[in-house]
């Protein structure tokens, strides 16, 4: 799932393209990707964005006018990219929105499940529909981020995914987090002493900056993760092979030596297969 590097990397690619020209056409998009229909997205034809910002894991394109904002959510599977004038791109992307200069961004999504978003806003409007999220990861600090961890229980990785508490992060830069933090997965965020919370605060700066660099440079997974989806690969700190716990929807990777004391942490999923 794109996160905080891999969204904000792609945000600052976008932003002079989808503001050099005025928009031609606004779509089609697929049926399970609009989340909206008023204003209708042939209202952005003749406008002109003002760049491409970002909220958490959330694209935003607004207009110049400040009228109007297109929303766009990736969720797990959906991809973006700008086409130059005269590259060829899908035949039926999930979104497409053509620029009078010949550009396009296409939206594309793997699967059978349509889960990315494509919305047109009007400020007010989208203020309300991005109210739920937390305060950005990256610069948090450890005072602000010690506030949050005390306010609600929580095991650590589905506090950081939780989109409510801090925006930005998803399942994989958690695992990488985590590693860093040298904190378990499972470790209470109510439980955690000042150490570990400057500790876990100086992980999400390090590892999301870092991140962001790598991405910018063209990075792919296998190089820019140094846990995430490595099992039973050694830990890049101290060789321990490395313990995965699955889930239904994510997959938590761990180091035992670093994370956890020497324990191997139950797979509560497969102990149930096993009984």
């Amino acid at each position: 799932m794109p996160e905080f590097p891999e969204i904000e990397a792609l945000c600052r690619s976008l932003d002079g393209p989808v503001s050099a020209y005025p928009i031609d056409k606004a779509g089609p998009a697929h049926i399970a990707t609009l989340k909206t229909f008023d204003p209708p997205l042939a209202t952005l034809e003749g406008r002109r964005f003002e760049g491409a910002r970002r909220r958490g894991k959330h694209l935003l394109f607004p207009t110049d006018d400040g009228e109007l904002v297109l929303h766009i959510h990736l969720m797990s599977a959906g991809r973006m990219r700008y086409l130059e004038p005269g590259a060829k791109g899908p035949k039926t992307p999930a979104f497409r929105l053509s620029f009078q200069g010949g550009g396009s961004i296409v939206l594309t999504e793997a699967g059978a499940k349509k889960r990315a978003k494509v919305g047109l806003y009007r400020p007010d409007e989208l203020d309300a529909e991005l109210a739920h999220l937390g305060p950005e990861a990256l610069g948090l600090g450890s005072e602000r981020l010690g506030e949050i961890l005390r306010a609600d229980s929580r095991r650590l990785h589905s506090f950081l995914r939780d989109q409510r508490s801090l925006t930005g992060i998803g399942r994989a830069w958690a695992n990488e987090i985590l590693l860093r933090a040298k904190l378990s997965p499972y470790a209470l965020s109510t439980d955690l002493d000042e150490a570990e919370i400057e500790q876990l605060a100086a992980a999400i700066d390090e590892t999301l900056s870092e991140g962001l660099a790598l991405r910018e440079s063209g990075v792919a997974d296998k190089k820019a993760y140094r846990i995430h989806n490595r099992l039973g690969e050694p830990c890049p700190v101290c060789s321990t092979p490395i313990e995965r716990i699955d889930f239904d929807e994510h997959t938590i990777y761990y180091c035992p030596q670093c994370q956890t004391g020497g324990r191997v942490l139950k797979d509560r999923r497969l102990s149930r297969l096993l009984r």
